[in-house]
């Protein structure tokens, strides 16, 4: 089975939990397109949708989906996201994509996260995918010394802005052993504006496509 099957079979999994009247937040990523994809076939059972990104956005409403802000929806009932790497604690690294401050304030916003993966994305430990932050483009600079202090190797994501106007530097050679130790740390760095490490809000529900099926983990 190719991972283009897997995502498609994890996404199918992922429809099972927006029960009637749900507000769903959507997460971005290819993963996410392929749940996108699927989501007309439960068009009544969804109440209000917000996403992630602008890329999420356009290919709801190409599909006919009214999208509207968190500020005006308020808190959501479901959050469904893809992520690069997962531990069986269910923290998580994302951002691949770049949409992570987004991401993790609708995450931190839902009363359900579900995440939807390849089984390539389970990890023993954190950290063998380059950990992306988001950064306010005067600060690169200074972030990137200050985490090569703590022996991360920051490289630019050049070419490639957030839809929050802002830069992504992607950290090499991390061992994250405590992700929630890490994701502290990382954030009190000044110039930060978020770190790729979803540990203090992981994931609710983990759902991992394989050969043999689609495999529901919880904490």
């Amino acid at each position: 089975m190719d991972a283009t099957e897997k995502k498609r079979n994890a996404a199918r999994a992922a429809l099972q939990f927006i029960e009637p009247g749900t507000r769903l937040g959507v997460g971005t990523g290819s993963t996410v397109n392929c749940l996108i994809e699927m989501m007309p076939e439960v068009r009544d059972r969804i109440d209000r949708v917000v996403s992630s990104s602008k890329a999420s956005t356009t290919l709801l409403e190409k599909l006919g989906f009214q999208v509207e802000t968190l500020n005006e929806v308020g808190d959501l009932d479901l959050y469904i996201d893809g992520a690069d790497e997962s531990n069986k604690r269910l923290q998580l690294i994302k951002g691949g994509g770049g949409a992570l401050t987004r991401e993790k304030v609708l995450a931190a916003a839902a009363r359900r996260f579900v995440c939807i993966v390849d089984d390539s994305k389970l990890v023993g430990m954190l950290g063998q995918f380059p950990l992306p932050i988001e950064v306010l483009p005067m600060a690169q600079e200074f972030v990137s010394r200050r985490l090569l202090k703590m022996r991360g190797q920051p490289i630019w994501r050049e070419g490639f802005v957030t839809d929050n106007g802002n830069h992504i530097l992607d950290v090499h050679n991390l061992q994250i052993t405590n992700p929630l130790e890490m994701e502290a740390r990382i954030n009190r760095i000044p110039g930060i504006v978020t770190v790729g490490i979803f540990a203090d809000r992981a994931a609710d529900i983990l759902l991992i496509a394989s050969d043999a099926g689609v495999r529901e983990m919880r904490v």
